[in-house]
């Protein structure tokens, strides 16, 4: 039986968080109101493409369509807004044998590329899976390219103690020696988010980087967020904000967003070790399995994320289109 691909109806997307909730590739921004959320903030078009083997249901493939000087374009996650990933996600294949479960991933992938072509015919498209994500085979028999990418993710399946003991000695004195007295952590509200993303934008354009991640876009984000959550993890010293981190959780993981950047603040606490350490130890109360610090590519910010003991983790960066076409590209904001 051969597999149908179509933009999802309104049945579908009634059950369509459901079928996030069961891919192993299902994240926070896959889910259906954080991809209208995207969609909003991006100024882009929404096609939540679905695929089914009859009645049953194999894979979800979020597609943005972004106009820009009248040539199509495809993203997923849409550039700018920093989702860390989206891309493809499957459904009903973790019991099949290797033979049929690569015969159905191709089988979805395929009727994908041909109703992105069909429909939309992008001139250039690119895309980021989660790490979930282990065969871009596909892709590359489409004429994708087809880039590793990397991040680090902390096991916390452990006790706490446990956990302390795989760190570097550094991270665990700061951890264990800092006087709780000195300070404050804790999850936030809206006030929090708005305070953690102003300090990103104003840490990377004091870097001479753009950060262009609208506020509105993680509160509606934070807002709408169905099976997910948005956490704003805050440390607070004299009940003065110094610094905080956006944690993306959905099933049995959280991920390190956005904030942890160096504080202005003149306080002798070390901040990012104590708010990471919340992170990780309200996971744990809640019987979470991984921390994924999001990202390992840039060596001096891998010198302090490796001192957690992360395992490393792989992702894909993937992309299609001429040389003149990726030029082009370079129109927009963090496309990678």
């Amino acid at each position: 039986m051969s597999i149908e691909v179509r933009a999802a109806t309104d049945e579908d997307l009634d059950k369509w968080n459901g079928y996030v909730e069961r891919s192993p590739q299902g994240t926070l921004c896959h889910e259906h109101e954080a991809l209208r959320v995207q969609a909003e903030h991006a100024d882009a078009k929404l096609h939540p493409l679905i695929g089914f083997k009859g009645q049953e249901p194999v894979g979800l493939f979020p597609v943005f369509e972004i106009q820009k000087q009248f040539v199509t374009t495809a993203f997923s996650p849409p550039p700018r807004i920093r989702v860390p990933y989206l891309g493809p996600a499957f459904l009903n294949m973790g019991k099949l044998k290797q033979r049929k479960r690569e015969r159905r991933r191709k089988r979805f992938m395929d009727g994908c590329f041909e109703w992105i072509e069909r429909e939309l015919a992008p001139k250039y498209a690119h895309l980021r899976t989660s790490t979930a994500f282990e065969d871009s085979r596909p892709f590359k028999w489409n004429e994708y390219d087809v880039t590793p990418e990397y991040t680090y993710v902390v096991d916390l399946d452990r006790d706490e103690e446990d956990l302390l003991m795989t760190f570097s000695s550094d991270a665990r004195s700061n951890i264990t020696n800092t006087d709780e007295d000195a300070y404050e952590t804790y999850v936030g509200g809206d006030e929090e988010i708005r305070a953690i993303v102003e300090q990103v934008r104003n840490r990377y354009e004091s870097q001479g980087v753009t950060f262009d991640v609208p506020t509105e876009f993680v509160l509606d984000l934070a807002d709408r967020a169905d099976n997910g959550a948005v956490k704003p993890y805050t440390l607070r010293v004299d009940d003065e904000f110094v610094g905080g981190i956006l944690a993306l959780e959905h099933g049995d993981t959280t991920g390190r967003w956005l904030g942890g950047v160096r504080t202005d603040a003149d306080v002798d606490v070390p901040t990012n070790d104590l708010l990471d350490w919340a992170v990780m130890e309200d996971a744990l109360d809640r019987g979470l399995a991984a921390y994924d610090l999001i990202g390992a590519d840039t060596p001096r910010i891998n010198r302090y994320k490796a001192k957690f003991n992360p395992e490393l983790r792989t992702y894909y960066s993937i992309e299609y289109g001429s040389w003149g076409m990726r030029t082009v590209a370079s129109l927009y904001d963090s496309v990678k």
